[in-house]
């Protein structure tokens, strides 16, 4: 199912949608919406830095939070930046780093045991990368892990996977191939799929919003709970014209872009019974 975004057209003209969610409309309170961030809240953008969430995107999920059993944000960005840029959201879960970090109840984050030992060994990385990166070559250090893009420097792809693997085979750090970018991670085992399992638990319905190869764990860990039989799950791509062909293969839902999937949260709020809102 394809769902437009900038478009004045019913989000469910032939009410499939509503048949995918019914759980969701039948039991919110046992339902999870888990999204990414970039590429799914906020459009991709030359600069990572200057990645922001859809206006409107925080206070959909808001909503959702007060009308679900749980609402999360699981992204690679760290839980600090998704924190800055979504706000204290009332019940919105945050996992960052791909599973490494999670916000507690009290604000704090904490992290999988194991993973701090690699800090140094990102930091370490980063600083010499910043100095050898050619022109127009990102290098984001995330505290845990560490991303390379070349979005800016489409020549420099190969140095960029070179180095990668290069640093990997020097560090231990793992290499996770993404849009445009190459992501360095401790070799922890902990990806989306094993946050996004974790975070859905026993509940009846899952859905998860994802743009990335980075997503393609999520949304095999919902098929590996589909095929238990005690939760229905959606997988929905958040797509544009860089998406992999993987993500839209995997997808239950296709919205173009964020403005496809904010259209998709709105109309999740306004289908949810109105006991729920």
């Amino acid at each position: 199912m394809h769902i437009a975004a900038g478009t004045a057209a019913p989000v469910d003209p032939d009410g499939a949608l509503a048949v995918l969610f019914e759980p969701f409309l039948d039991q919110p309170r046992g339902s999870a919406l888990v999204t990414d961030f970039d590429g799914t809240l906020a459009p991709i953008v030359a600069d990572p830095a200057a990645a922001r969430p859809l206006e409107g995107a925080a206070e959909v999920l808001a909503r959702l939070a007060r009308q679900l059993g749980l609402v999360a944000v699981v992204s690679g960005r760290p839980v600090a930046t998704l924190a800055e840029h979504l706000g204290q959201v009332p019940g919105l879960e945050m996992v960052g780093l791909y599973g490494l970090e999670r916000r507690t109840p009290d604000g704090a984050v904490a992290v999988v045991e194991g993973a701090e030992e690699w800090r140094s060994v990102v930091g370490q990385l980063a600083r010499r990368l910043t100095v050898q990166a050619p022109a127009g070559v990102g290098v984001e250090p995330k505290g845990l892990t560490l991303t390379l893009h070349w979005r800016q420097a489409p020549a420099e792809s190969a140095w960029v996977r070179r180095t990668a693997e290069e640093a990997a085979a020097a560090t231990g750090l793992v290499v996770h191939p993404g849009r445009l970018t190459v992501e360095l991670r401790p070799p922890m085992g902990v990806d989306k799929g094993t946050a996004v399992t974790e975070i859905v638990g026993t509940l009846v319905g899952a859905a998860y919003l994802g743009d990335d190869l980075g997503d393609l764990p999520a949304f095999a860990a919902l098929d590996a709970l589909a095929r238990t039989g005690t939760c229905s799950t959606i997988n929905v791509a958040v797509a544009d014209p860089e998406s992999p062909d993987e993500i839209l293969a995997a997808a239950d839902v296709v919205t173009d872009g964020p403005p496809g999937a904010l259209r998709l949260l709105e109309w999740l709020v306004q289908a949810l019974p109105a006991g729920a809102r």
